[in-house]
């Protein structure tokens, strides 16, 4: 069982000092635009994934005017009351800490701590390039098993070093084939079993967001998802060599795992392109309660959910299959953000025994 307790903020976004304390699962916060609800949940992320959701530098989170800051929740984790704590100091040193013992490297917390966050610009899965659905499976992943998160930084680094020999060889007129052979050799070391822990995953996952979708939106709407990959229909290194004479010309590796894609349709048609805003929002729902469901079965515990701004153009029909969803399907730590004080303490009164409110 994990639990939130408490939250500390110094020198963060528009916070220069606050704490807050939580003493309910479901958490409802409300404040006008502006206020800081989003920071918030962000900084709980933080907590989890040692970076802002957003995907700024840390030093464009520290509180205008100031230098450093520092982030600490105590959180519960099976009985255990266990201090989380982020800092960054004055020099731009990101320190990490759990219970008090400080990380040699940051990707040792990624699953300690498991979130999932569902917030307006996730319609960047949807709407944005393969590399939003790639980190979608890829944070999936990494918080379910360390061993993905290490063949996917070794992967990065490898096709990094390709891609530079690729570039070097073109300007030099020259290419060093036993070093080209050897990072061949380890893009297909790392990047085979990233493949198939994918499929594994899309398998499991895939059915659960239709299934999810259909609870949400009412209707199934023939929505499908497919699973892309070239390493699908042929083995890395026919891939590799065949694709070799286009990567010299582009100076870069055209062909991997790095390139696999998420195609989403709808009546057989392009989501992106003919889906509503009712029918994106529901997926956007679908696929994160889907994560958070199998981060739950891989972990043993319910990982907290973050919800920011999710009421916002969505008609009742799919607020109340979602809030109803939230109040009999989750058992951990659940925060909502919202502009309306009156619209989520209705909501929330209607579907939840017992929660909390806090007004900024």
């Amino acid at each position: 069982m994990l639990s939130l307790k408490t939250l500390s903020l110094i020198q963060f976004r528009n916070y220069i000092q606050k704490q807050f304390e939580f003493n309910a699962r479901i958490v409802g916060i409300v404040g006008a635009n502006g206020t800081g609800k989003t920071n918030i949940l962000d900084a709980i992320y933080y907590l989890s994934f040692t970076k802002s959701y957003f995907s700024r530098p840390d030093a464009q989170n520290v509180h205008h005017a100031y230098q450093g800051m520092r982030i600490q929740g105590q959180f519960e984790i099976k009985g255990t009351t266990t201090p989380v704590t982020c800092i960054l100091r004055e020099t731009g040193k990101k320190e990490f800490y759990f219970d008090e013992q400080l990380y040699t490297k940051l990707s040792q917390h990624i699953g300690k701590i498991p979130a999932v966050m569902i917030a307006p610009d996730d319609v960047q899965i949807i709407t944005g390039s393969s590399e939003e659905r790639r980190k979608l499976m890829d944070s999936l992943l990494s918080q379910i098993d360390a061993d993905y998160l290490r063949l996917l930084i070794q992967y990065n680094k490898v096709l990094q070093q390709r891609n530079s020999l690729l570039k070097w060889s073109a300007e030099q007129g020259h290419l060093d084939e036993n070093l080209l052979a050897s990072l061949d050799q380890q893009l297909v070391q790392y990047g085979v079993p990233i493949f198939e822990q994918r499929t594994t995953l899309l398998n499991e996952w895939l059915p659960l967001i239709h299934q999810l979708y259909l609870s949400i939106a009412g209707n199934a709407d023939a929505i499908h998802i497919q699973y892309q990959s070239s390493l699908q229909n042929h083995s890395f290194e026919e891939l590799l060599q065949q694709a070799l004479p286009k990567d010299k010309a582009v100076q870069r590796t055209s062909v991997g795992i790095h390139k696999d894609d998420l195609m989403i349709t709808i009546q057989d048609q392009s989501f992106k392109q003919e889906a509503s805003q009712g029918q994106r929002k529901s997926l956007l729902f679908a696929i994160r309660l889907a994560e958070w469901e199998l981060i739950k079965k891989a972990k043993g515990f319910s990982p907290i959910l973050l919800m920011d701004d999710i009421f916002e153009k969505l008609d009742e029909q799919r607020m109340a299959h979602l809030l109803g969803w939230v109040a009999t399907s989750t058992d951990g730590p659940v925060l909502i953000t919202d502009t309306h004080k009156d619209r989520v303490a209705d909501l929330l009164g209607r579907y939840v025994e017992n929660y909390q409110l806090i007004e900024l």
